[in-house]
């Protein structure tokens, strides 16, 4: 009896909170057996009938085969096996003609499987590349038996660690061989001609001529050779190819091909490149301080996710913007766009079981989850258009879908600068004390310069006053005429470095009809009349009282 008020609480509690979620838990299967990344997710028309379907390449993990999977909401349609572990899944229309049916691209390997319709298409490859020409001779050696498998095996270890040129696959798999199974290898082998085979690492869409949402779209691939190629989309050749200082991992693009476009790649090396139409090589870089595990676009800004658990928003130039610590480390990241509210914003799983949703800096929502999550696809699905579908560390799969009354309002949840921008710094006390005389000038600036101005007026006035009173009671001496010689003396207390006794310095002004000005200096020991230095200098007398 006492555990059913507890109960009652717990359901109670689980309704509030699906109550104010803006998301509702449409399906969760944690034996689902789904092992893949955000790149080989998809959703797609692919029979044109309005049904939006699931593709993912899944992994494989634990041994089994790479497999080709179509889900329909909870269940699988159809699973084809695959040659080589899904590097991405893209899905693009191919033609103009009826029906429009867009066809499904799969990278696996050094090929691109199109599909339409689900069935077989068209496969595209890489072009081979020339095999370095140092392992070329050594297995045309061991074709004619002048070299033994110990030696091969020495020479290829050798070239791989100092040639530019990689080893061709042939060669890799000939030194991971045991010694008792160099000479069966080298047998089966040696007739064969070497190539050198690239893979693709990563994959998305750029559209050809017209930014519709249903135009038809060209094929981005980026190669561990370095390179991006951009393929026709109906025969399949490489329009332009493209050079990169290091192997893309993530690619984003904007624009059109046939009238301007941009390409970023986030690369192996921690930097992100963009590239334009008319480069062949990149022509911004962004240097990030640690690997990147992510890249999204949200309108115009690009958006890094780093290993260092941080999210950096950059320009299209490569100016960063800012930058949101994470709580975690982040697993992957892709765009959230509800197109009924022109929403873009970016999604991030966390190694802790989050997903947190933001719109630059500003935390929009957050997603807690069974497990920590590895996949993220947003988009429609089925009939429904805002379709959130995750899949989970251990193989799970989880559907959400977002209320259509949902409004993401800014600073719902954390906002984006990190606490640590809000301490204050232990400024130095003359730096505070300018920093207040600059901001007291800045708000008082006109009061401080009618004062000033008052101040300055007073002096001339007394100064006029005194020369009046002067000329009246005849108390200095005056020379009205340049014939009449004018003495001044000047006195300037001072205190030389070393005595224990102030000075004084006197300046004469010698001034007599047919010379020049002529400077008397005397030097005097306060309280006496004896002069302890005396010089005459030639010099104006204005020039004698400044030097004074």
């Amino acid at each position: 009896m006492a555990a059913t008020p507890s109960s009652d609480s717990d359901s109670g509690r689980t309704e509030s909170n699906e109550a104010n979620s803006k998301w509702l838990d449409a399906h969760y299967d944690p034996m689902a057996n789904i092992h893949t990344f955000s790149s080989c997710l998809a959703l797609a028309d692919l029979h044109g009938d309005g049904e939006y379907k699931l593709v993912v390449g899944d992994l494989g993990p634990g041994g089994q085969q790479p497999r080709l999977k179509v889900l329909k909401g909870p269940t699988v349609l159809t699973e084809s096996p695959l040659t080589a572990l899904p590097a991405s899944a893209a899905t693009f229309l191919m033609e103009q003609h009826e029906p429009r049916t867009p066809a499904l691209a799969l990278a696996s390997g050094p090929c691109v499987y199109v599909y339409k319709n689900l069935r077989p298409y068209f496969k595209f490859s890489l072009p081979q590349l020339p095999p370095n020409p140092l392992e070329q001779d050594l297995w045309n050696q061991a074709k004619e038996d002048r070299i033994d498998p110990l030696t091969l095996k020495e020479m290829l270890e050798g070239i791989r660690e100092k040639a530019e040129v990689p080893l061709s696959v042939q060669s890799l798999r000939f030194l991971q061989l045991e010694l008792s199974e160099m000479e069966a290898f080298v047998n089966q082998h040696k007739s064969k001609v070497i190539k050198r085979q690239t893979v693709i690492t990563t994959m998305t869409t750029l559209k050809k001529n017209l930014a519709d949402e249903d135009a038809v779209s060209c094929l981005v691939l980026g190669t561990e050779n370095k390179e991006l190629l951009v393929l026709d989309p109906e025969a399949f050749t490489i329009l332009t190819k493209m050079s990169l200082p290091s192997v893309p991992v993530f690619l984003e693009v904007s624009g059109q091909f046939d009238v301007e476009f941009r390409l970023t790649a986030a690369c192996r090396n921690g930097s992100v490149y963009i590239l334009r139409r008319d480069s062949k090589h990149p022509k911004y870089c962004i240097e990030l301080s640690a690997q990147p595990v992510g890249l999204v676009r949200v309108h115009k800004t690009l958006v890094v996710g780093s290993t260092q658990e941080s999210l950096h928003g950059f320009t299209h130039k490569g100016k960063k913007l800012w930058t949101v610590q994470m709580p975690a480390a982040i697993l992957t990241m892709n765009l959230l766009e509800q197109r009924s509210r022109g929403l873009q914003a970016v999604m991030a799983a966390l190694a802790n079981g989050e997903v947190r949703i933001y719109r630059d800096k500003a935390l929009l929502n957050v997603i807690h989850a069974p497990d920590a999550v590895t996949s993220l696809c947003f988009g429609r699905y089925g009939r429904e258009d805002n379709t959130l579908i995750m899949t989970t560390r251990g193989g799970g799969l989880i559907i959400k879908i977002l209320k259509r009354t949902a409004v993401f309002v800014e600073g719902t949840g954390e906002m984006g600068p990190p606490l640590a921008q809000t301490t204050k710094l232990n400024v130095p006390r003359k730096t505070r004390l300018y920093v207040d005389q600059t901001l007291r000038e800045r708000e008082a600036g006109t009061a401080m310069h009618r004062t000033f101005q008052t101040d300055l007026y007073l002096l001339r006035l007394r100064a006029a006053r005194a020369y009046v009173q002067a000329l009246e009671s005849s108390l200095s001496p005056m020379s009205t005429t340049s014939r009449e010689p004018l003495k001044l003396h000047a006195v300037v207390p001072m205190l030389v470095p070393g005595l224990s006794y102030p000075l004084e310095t006197f300046v004469e002004s010698l001034s007599s009809k047919g010379i020049s000005d002529m400077i008397k200096v005397l030097v005097l020991r306060e309280g006496q009349s004896a002069p302890l230095l005396s010089a005459h200098i030639n010099m104006p007398v204005s020039e004698g009282l400044a030097a004074a």
